[in-house]
């Protein structure tokens, strides 16, 4: 018999198809055990009446193990920001990070990667290399992992962890189904933001995928080509002109914002005319939304974190160009879970061992 189908990989549909093919008597409660599978962590075939051999074929056929959870480790009190560290199936490990966002709403920042390949210079996950994509089911994984392991409150959910998701492009997509899909986790597709460094490709991939409120954001981090190539080596593949474009061809609806986050690095990229930059390259874009995020230092610092006197000049600057401006919010920078803090270089040399 073929191996078994991660339950947390398929959608609805596709595990009732599965479930015909491959159970036979039976597969008419499939819909059933699949709500109860990802809306409440069961994988109890039993329970929906099905007698020994059914149940049987149900377990030979599907699998519903989620990632160990290595540790967790908490910031704050009250609403707090915790990250995950979960172990997968080959002994690598992911992270993911809960996020308090107000008003008893929480977002999960989930990884689409072991590691990454872009290499930006301020991120520790790059430090690491990419060490492998995830599957469907280790991305969605991390959302069953918080919410039946751990009863966290998650609302909303952000590619924004470890990895480039539109570098995993197929697999991201395959877990946006799953996410959204209304038999199972009917999560609404504005609720969940894909965030890119700027893979060209994966963007036009995602505009042509059918999703007319799903949220996409791109980190800039830089305004002109030179810096950015410094600071991100996708840059010298893909030049501000060439992202730019792709960002004018994604309008998936009318009222659509595209974030563009910034990651403010002092002495790097916060001058007077790094704003004006930023607004020059949002102008052609349509509505936007630049969430300044102040650096979080890592194990190998590019620089210090800026005060919050550097933060608000800068957003002033922006504010002078008529940009909408937020500032994120700095969560988890004491337990290495803010952005740019997550991955375990550790794990890279151990393996290269």
């Amino acid at each position: 018999m073929s191996e078994p189908h991660p339950i947390a990989g398929l959608t609805s549909a596709q595990f009732a198809e599965a479930a015909r093919a491959r159970v036979g008597r039976g597969h008419g409660v499939a819909r059933a055990f699949y709500r109860d599978a990802v809306g409440a962590g069961r994988f109890e075939p039993e329970a929906h009446g099905l007698s020994a051999a059914p149940a049987a074929s149900y377990r030979a056929s599907f699998a519903f193990a989620l990632p160990e959870v290595l540790r967790t480790v908490e910031e704050g009190e009250g609403a707090i920001t915790a990250k995950q560290v979960l172990r997968l199936a080959d002994g690598l490990e992911v992270e993911s990070v809960l996020l308090p966002m107000g008003h008893g709403r929480h977002t999960l920042c989930v990884s689409s990667q072991v590691g990454c390949k872009m290499g930006c210079t301020f991120c520790e996950t790059g430090r690491m290399g990419k060490l492998r994509d995830l599957d469907a089911s280790e991305i969605v994984g991390q959302l069953l992992v918080a919410r039946h392991v751990h009863g966290w409150p998650v609302r909303n959910l952000v590619f924004m962890g470890m990895g480039e998701a539109l570098d995993n492009f197929h697999n991201v997509l395959q877990s946006l189904r799953v996410l959204t899909d209304p038999g199972g986790l009917a999560i609404a597709q504005e609720r969940l933001t894909v965030c890119t460094v700027g893979r060209v490709d994966g963007i036009r991939h995602l505009a042509d995928a059918g999703f007319k409120r799903l949220n996409l954001s791109v980190s800039l981090n830089a305004p002109d080509d030179p810096l950015r190539d410094e600071l991100m080596p996708v840059n010298r593949k893909t030049p501000l002109s060439k992202l730019q474009e792709a960002l004018r061809g994604y309008r998936p609806r009318a009222n659509f914002a595209l974030g563009v986050n910034y990651c403010l690095l002092p002495g790097i990229n916060d001058a007077r005319e790094h704003a004006t930059g930023v607004a020059r390259f949002c102008a052609p874009l349509g509505r936007v939304m630049v969430n300044v995020i102040p650096y979080n230092p890592g194990t190998a610092p590019l620089t210090r974190a800026p005060g919050d006197d550097e933060v608000d000049r800068f957003i002033g600057w922006l504010r002078d160009e008529g940009l909408p401006v937020r500032r994120r919010i700095t969560k988890g920078r004491s337990v290495m879970a803010a952005c740019g803090q997550l991955g375990n270089v550790e794990l890279r040399r151990s393996r290269r061992g």
